[in-house]
């Protein structure tokens, strides 16, 4: 039985021939019909070049599946389409089935969610597999639930041509549950394989025989990437044979693996795990000698912030990329100063764009606060575009008007900023504060704040124009943590005002959801979602009414300053003696302390709160 489908015979029938001249005396209608297609589609079945740039766009077509259909076609217009139609179809597969599916259909059959060969590989069938495994440069994740079945590795481990089965393969992800499975890698490396993704299951002796196997085959690896379930699953071994490694992904690796990769010029990208014990004096000297000139992104997952700050002490590098995943600490949040000016200490001050750090403790019982201030040292780091951070369990940050005006004059490229996105605090900063932020940082897109918004829903909306028709291009994404609002309206108005083009405003989410005021808050601010983007649609009309009746706007409005704070242009932010910050110099003040009137404003989660 043929194969599902075969596109050979039927580019034999349109092959393209050259055809011959018109002799002297030779009638138009004499001429062949090639010569009568226009000049654009002669070019592509003369000029390789040409066709093969069309093909790419058309593989690279957003709707890939759309892609691959319009390829197919290709194929089976011509032959002189088919070949590097073929090529582009078959160059990256999703896992191994479609090399299955294009052998005959009385070769193998579906049981449940898998294919199974129901008897052994003749030589016709080896023919057909040979027709497209040369033509393939990439395979997905070659093991999964929905691919093939052991069976159907055994038969194709004895083709009746040398091995490798897909010979020109330079990127492989191969996903694997178990022993028997992840041994038949060995299968499809090859000496001009770059990019080798592992996601394995179970890691034993056996699985490390293979890896060594694999590091004598593939001596080129440039990328490489291993996922285990295990924390001690080594590959420090593997990586110690590639001395021309870009990009490392791996789990906890040794020191002597450690001191090889930071030696190599060409790495770019390295994320792995470091030990659970102090490194030696003698590998700290080496480390410090380690120049790291070409690093770009730098990722280190521990279980201690103390192991990290050890290993930085003495580096100094330049990534762009910086990123700490601290799991399973305790009281992190106390050594979390030391960490932050050690960042400072090691990174080059103007190459460091992206911070993430992400701090995953185990409970404690006791709340715990992160004052603002200890980001300063953060502060030197002027090309800075996203900021980061993270911290579970009985965790807040106390904001500070005064120093979040000096993160917004520090970091003018700042594009996102998320401290504690999906938690709370008391300590919140004025509307004017939020405002600023906005103004000093023209690319910002997404901000995770906690904002005191009692100046705002305390007063109704007025026809003045906020800060003197002040409005943030660029936001799109608000994270405000869980206040209590009583007038969603009020709130929208403010923030559709200010920031035009939000999308998304999330409130009142993940250990939120437990608080016994949940569903009437989270319904309110639902609402404020809602709101901004209507608001924000009818100003853009009112603007473009403007526009097209020529009209201007009175007296009262742009330029004026409102009667409430929160109304005119935003006012500078000073510091007062106890560290706190004043906004403008005089006016009303607004005690939200404790008074009936505003206790809405106020959550009752911090009382035995512990100040960093």
């Amino acid at each position: 039985m043929e194969a599902e489908f075969s596109v050979d015979s039927v580019a034999n029938e349109y092959e393209v021939i050259t055809p011959p001249k018109a002799h002297s005396g030779q009638r138009c209608s004499d001429v062949p019909t090639s010569l009568k297609l226009p000049a654009s589609t002669r070019c592509m079945t003369i000029i390789p070049e040409l066709r093969w740039k069309i093909f790419q766009l058309v593989h690279d077509t957003p709707r890939h599946s759309m892609g691959n259909r319009t390829l197919l076609a290709l194929a089976l217009t011509c032959k002189s389409f088919s070949g590097p139609a073929l090529d582009l179809l078959w160059q990256d597969l999703n896992n191994f089935l479609p090399l299955v599916k294009c052998l005959p259909r009385s070769l193998w059959k579906w049981e449940g969610l898998k294919s199974v060969f129901q008897g052994a590989m003749t030589f016709d069938d080896w023919s057909i597999f040979c027709k497209y495994n040369h033509r393939v440069r990439s395979v997905g994740a070659l093991c999964s639930f929905l691919a093939v079945c052991t069976d159907i590795w055994c038969n194709l481990s004895c083709p009746p041509f040398p091995l490798p089965l897909l010979p020109n393969l330079i990127s492989l992800t191969w996903k694997s549950t178990n022993t028997e499975t992840f041994s038949y890698i060995w299968l499809f490396v090859t000496p001009k394989l770059r990019r080798l993704d592992i996601i394995a299951g179970a890691f034993g002796p056996s699985e490390h025989s293979v890896l060594s196997l694999i590091s004598m085959l593939c001596p080129s690896v440039s990328h490489f990437s291993f996922r285990s379930s295990r924390d001690s699953d080594d590959t420090s071994t593997l990586l110690q044979c590639w001395s021309h490694l870009t990009s490392v992904t791996t789990r906890t690796i040794s020191e002597a693996a450690i001191l090889h990769l930071l030696k190599l010029p060409s790495l770019r990208v390295l994320n792995f795990h470091l030990p659970s014990t102090r490194m030696s004096v003698n590998t700290k000297r080496l480390l410090q000698h380690s120049t790291l000139c070409a690093l770009q992104e730098l990722t280190v997952s521990c279980s201690s912030l103390v192991l990290v700050d050890a290993f930085f002490e003495g580096l100094f590098i330049a990534p762009k990329l910086i990123s700490f995943d601290i799991f399973d600490g305790v009281d992190s949040a106390r050594a979390l100063p030391i960490s932050i000016s050690r960042v400072s200490d090691t990174c080059a001050h103007n190459s460091l764009e992206q911070i993430r750090l992400t701090i995953t403790d185990r409970p404690t019982g006791h709340h715990t606060s992160i004052a603002l201030s200890v980001f300063k040292p953060l502060f030197a780091f002027h090309n800075l575009r996203k900021l980061d951070f993270e911290i579970e369990y009985d965790c807040a940050v106390r904001w500070n008007d005064y120093i979040l005006l000096q993160m917004a004059q520090a970091w003018p490229l700042l594009e996102e900023l998320h401290l504690n996105k999906f938690s709370h605090s008391n300590h919140g900063v004025t509307p004017n504060a939020f405002v600023s932020l906005l103004q000093h940082c023209p690319r910002l897109f997404s901000v995770a704040i906690i904002i005191n918004w009692f100046t705002i829903d305390g007063y109704d909306i007025t026809p003045d124009v906020p800060y003197q028709g002040f409005a943030h291009k660029a936001l799109s994404q608000a994270f405000f943590g869980s206040p209590r609002i009583r007038h969603p309206t009020r709130i929208a108005a403010f923030i559709s005002a200010v920031a035009p083009k939000v999308e998304s405003i999330s409130s009142w989410v993940g250990g939120s959801r437990s608080h016994p005021d949940f569903g009437k808050y989270s319904k309110r601010w639902t609402v404020v979602e809602d709101l901004v983007k209507s608001f924000s649609t009818v100003r853009e009309q009112g603007r473009r009414l403007m526009l097209i009746t020529g009209e201007g706007v009175d007296d009262h409005g742009i330029g004026s300053k409102g009667s409430h704070k929160h109304i005119g242009i935003a006012h500078s932010v000073q510091e007062s003696e106890n560290g706190d910050a004043i906004i403008g110099g005089g006016g009303d003040v607004y005690d939200v302390t404790g008074s009936e009137s505003d206790s809405e404003y106020v959550s009752s989660d911090e009382d035995s709160e512990e100040g960093i």
